[in-house]
């Protein structure tokens, strides 16, 4: 009928009524407290003066695991960040991930004596996170070492899944868990562990990809693949905060004091303080993706290693969310800078390591800006620490030997001393105890190894 209402309730008539029906709820919800579901950021009403950083085209380094041995450099890979980062004083952003899930504290399930019936009890135990596998066996040069299982570690070049604690207390994180193993009285402390979603299966759990104690030893920070940052008070066993994260792998971890840095592997440097009602207090922004970062010891100078072989030098002043920052220093070597770390006793000279297409072991002197000594181990380093109280340099290596260096440092001379046997495949991850009288191997063979130096 003419002037009457349009029949709606065709085909084409209800779709026009659900579109409309939904622009509405749209246009409503824009204009209301909370921001469209659609979207992840916020609404022009909900906006508050903050720091932002543009939308920057990062380059994404491939780090699956290889399928045979060792892997050739593989190409980088093209990924555009497309969403605006902002960080809102006073409260936490609307861009900025939430936990995908809780973690919860496990202790340790403590070993009951007596013979088991059958080897099948000793099989399950064979691959329990720290348990003994071999003792006393002899390297080279006759220093014992003690053979531990680290089932379902995680064979990626880019990951730092090992620390020591000041008080002796190894962290390895195996898959989606983290666990504690006392150095002194070699028992087991218990794990961090994912507690899934109902309806989310175990093996779809984020896996962690880099971990680092505080220097007291108090506090564990974890980093995923999926950019989430949780921060552990071990001693009372509890979670003490998700911290801002990224939306990319945490690829490093770095104290100051009781501040954090954080580095991902689209570019991003956080730098937070998990005090502060806002804790994301400082930032900045590299071209290419970070696969290693250090404070120095006495926190003057920031380290990051870059998949494009940049080792960049930055100042100590991290206030503010600055794209425009820039470093004081940069040096470049062939391969990825993964492999790295400060000289304790000597200020501004750091170590680096080499990759399978370079496999050099350098040092540098960061007020010049220039390679002091280099050593060629004709092999990938994959991990690199100092031993403070025997001062050497300590490093890890994939093919051909899978093999632990020993490399005496005096200004400016490096120099080997031994060489430690004993994984059969590439040494992903070192930490040395404080005394500097054990060093702790961890590999894609998925052992643990304690030499004594």
């Amino acid at each position: 009928m003419k002037g009457g209402p349009s029949n709606d309730w065709g085909p084409n008539g209800a779709q026009r009524v659900s579109y409309t029906r939904f622009r509405r709820r749209i246009i409503r919800k824009s204009g209301s407290e909370d921001p469209a579901a659609s979207t992840p950021l916020a609404t022009w009403r909900q906006r508050e003066p903050s720091f932002e950083l543009d939308a920057v085209r990062q380059r994404l380094q491939l780090d699956s695991p290889p399928r045979h041995g060792e892997p050739a450099r593989r190409g980088p890979r093209q990924e555009t960040a497309n969403v605006s980062r902002s960080f809102t004083a006073g409260r936490r952003s609307a861009t900025e991930k939430k936990p995908q899930q809780g973690w919860v504290w496990r202790a340790a399930v403590p070993e009951h004596g007596g013979r088991r019936p059958d080897g099948s009890d000793e099989r399950r135990r064979a691959v329990q996170p720290f348990a003994l596998l071999d003792k006393t066996s002899m390297s080279q040069r006759g220093e014992s070492v003690m053979n531990l299982a680290a089932p379902s570690l995680l064979n990626d070049y880019y990951t730092n899944l090992l620390d020591c604690s000041c008080n002796g207390v190894i962290a390895l994180a195996l898959g989606s868990s983290v666990h504690l193993w006392n150095s002194e009285t070699r028992a087991l402390v218990g794990s961090l562990d994912t507690s899934p979603q109902p309806g989310r299966a175990r093996h779809r759990m984020p896996t962690v990809s880099c971990l680092s104690w505080s220097r007291d030893g108090s506090a564990l920070c974890v980093g995923t693949r999926g950019g989430e940052i949780q921060l552990w008070d071990v001693e009372h066993k509890r979670n003490m905060s998700c911290l801002p994260s990224h939306l990319s792998v945490v690829r490093g971890l770095s104290w100051k004091q009781q501040l954090l840095s954080s580095g991902s592997a689209l570019g991003r440097i956080h730098h937070i303080d998990p005090r502060a009602p806002t804790p994301l207090v400082g930032a900045a922004v590299q071209e290419d993706g970070v696969c290693g970062l250090q404070w120095s010891p006495g926190g003057d100078w920031l380290a990051s290693g870059s998949t494009e072989g940049l080792l960049r030098i930055w100042g100590g002043g991290i206030a503010g969310v600055m794209r425009s920052r820039q470093p004081i220093a940069t040096m470049r070597q062939p391969s990825a800078v993964k492999a790295m770390g400060w000289c304790p006793w000597q200020r501004k000279i750091i170590a680096t390591g080499g990759g399978w297409n370079d496999g050099e072991l350098r040092v540098w002197d960061t007020d010049l800006g220039t390679c002091v000594t280099s050593a060629k181990t004709n092999s990938q380093i994959c991990s690199l620490r100092w031993a403070e109280k025997k001062k050497c340099l300590v490093t890890g290596h994939g093919l051909p030997h899978h093999q632990v260096n020993c490399w005496s440092w005096e200004f400016p001379s490096l120099s080997p001393v031994c060489q430690l046997s004993g994984h059969s495949h590439r040494v992903l991850h070192l930490a040395v105890n404080p005394d500097g009288t054990q060093i702790f191997s961890a590999g894609a063979d998925q052992r643990f190894h304690i030499w004594d130096t």
